[in-house]
């Protein structure tokens, strides 16, 4: 029988968790604050902690750490009622299974519960990966709280404190250079230098130039020296956007040096290492791509060691309140105005817009917008919405879809909003509960697994 230990200062969580893990055939065990969790930890060894984080004396980060640091075998979920990115970063960096918001949605719970002693049963088959506990300031925050974004957040916490090649894709505006910030300026490489290049404003010799360096004569007008962008990385961050746009033969360039980890300047003869993490970015399907024979399938997957996968705006709605108060302040900051006050009726404009250009457009929109305005209030007359004409809304995903696949994430979509509320997505829907029990059987949704 698996054990389960529950720490929270809260002794409705405490007692209501208890019952239910009880009933799911858990032994359970339960302490009130970090301290005594510890002690139970230290006698029992349990196989999962659900900690809070917000707990007096001894917080969740510190209870995560002691019992990383007795076992890290042990898997820790985090709860809390305060989520945001830097915690949820922060968590999975320090080795936390998952990190949960409250209120708790049990079905989730009982999930991840379940996938986390799955997870437990191969342990002793893997090599354990404690990553680097010290603080950071992550730089470029990212904005958004739906379960897509909170994904992305636990994936920077995996990833920031090693140097694996990741591969981040998405349509043109969705911030991924953004993410690529976020992981380096999180981690171990946040003390070297960000070294963007984009790979689309460059011909393929001034590209290869660029991220190779050159010797002095090695073609007309190569008149010294000129280091690349890989060595100026050094042991830092090298960020490739828009890579699907490199020629076969850069194609070929950069497979090498990221077999070998080494290369050598244009004309040049000697072999220099390569330091960098090489963060690669792309708004073009490249498996796409490697079937059409359009790119290189042993450098796609040498790219896609890790990978994130950043969903449109238009399906993460929820995140839009988030961005549009994020960029109001950034752009009064900038402007020197104080538009602060937005009427329902226009943040719900802004939610059922399409977003084709993303988290760009959105912002380009309320910079409009800012600049419009007489006063402190966002006003529909002010915002500037672009229309799309057929051949745009063709090129979508939206219309490849089946009218069951369009529900299906409809309906998921309202339940992640709601945090599978189920009384509350009836209401949105204008379904009955019978109903949307039939559909959620029907189209298999679950709530998010991690």
């Amino acid at each position: 029988m698996a054990k389960i230990l529950i720490i929270d200062d809260d002794d409705s969580i405490r007692d209501t968790l208890t019952n239910y893990l009880k009933k799911q055939n858990y032994e359970v065990l339960s302490a009130e604050n970090g301290a005594m969790g510890i002690n139970l930890v230290e006698r029992e060894l349990p196989d999962i902690v659900i900690t809070d984080i917000k707990m007096p004396e001894m917080n969740g980060f510190e209870v995560l750490k002691k019992v990383k640091d007795l076992d890290p075998d042990i898997h820790v979920i985090i709860i809390t009622a305060f989520d945001d990115m830097h915690s949820t970063v922060k968590a999975m960096q320090q080795g936390a299974y998952d990190y949960i918001e409250k209120p708790l949605e049990i079905d989730r719970l009982k999930i991840t519960i379940k996938r986390a002693l799955e997870n437990k049963k191969l342990s002793n088959q893997l090599s354990s990966f404690i990553p680097d506990k010290e603080n950071y300031q992550v730089e470029n925050s990212i904005i958004g709280k739906s379960p897509s974004m909170r994904e992305i957040y636990k994936k920077i916490g995996q990833i920031s404190n090693s140097r694996v090649t990741v591969l981040i894709q998405g349509e043109s505006g969705t911030g991924k250079e953004l993410i690529a910030r976020a992981i380096h300026y999180s981690g171990i490489t946040k003390n070297f230098p960000f070294i963007a290049v984009n790979c689309t404003a460059l011909t393929e010799s001034l590209l290869e130039s660029e991220l190779f360096g050159h010797v002095k004569g090695a073609f007309t007008g190569s008149i010294r020296d000129k280091k690349g962008k890989f060595e100026l990385a050094n042991e830092g961050t090298l960020f490739l956007d828009e890579i699907s746009e490199i020629s076969p033969n850069l194609q070929v360039m950069l497979l090498r040096v990221l077999q070998e980890r080494e290369f050598e300047r244009v004309g040049g003869e000697t072999l220099l290492p390569m330091k960098a993490r090489v963060i690669a970015a792309t708004n073009q399907n490249l498996a796409e791509l490697v079937k059409q024979g359009k790119f290189r399938e042993d450098l796609y997957y040498r790219l896609k060691v890790f990978s994130i996968n950043i969903s449109p705006l238009r399906e993460r709605v929820e995140d839009i309140p988030f961005l549009v108060k994020h960029f109001l302040n950034k752009i009064n900051g900038e402007l020197h105005k104080n538009v602060n006050k937005i009427p329902d009726d226009v943040m719900g404009m802004l939610e059922d817009h399409y977003w084709v250009g993303n988290v760009r457009e959105l912002e380009n929109t309320l910079m409009q917008a800012v600049v419009l305005s007489k006063d402190d209030v966002l006003t529909k007359e002010n915002i500037l919405l672009r229309k799309y004409d057929d051949d745009e809304v063709m090129k979508s995903d939206l219309v490849k879809l089946s009218l069951s696949e369009i529900e299906k994430r409809h309906i998921k979509r309202i339940l992640e909003f709601v945090k599978w509320d189920k009384d509350k997505a009836c209401n949105i829907l204008g379904i009955s509960k019978p109903t949307l029990y039939s559909k959620i059987k029907l189209y298999n949704i679950r709530p998010v697994e991690e």
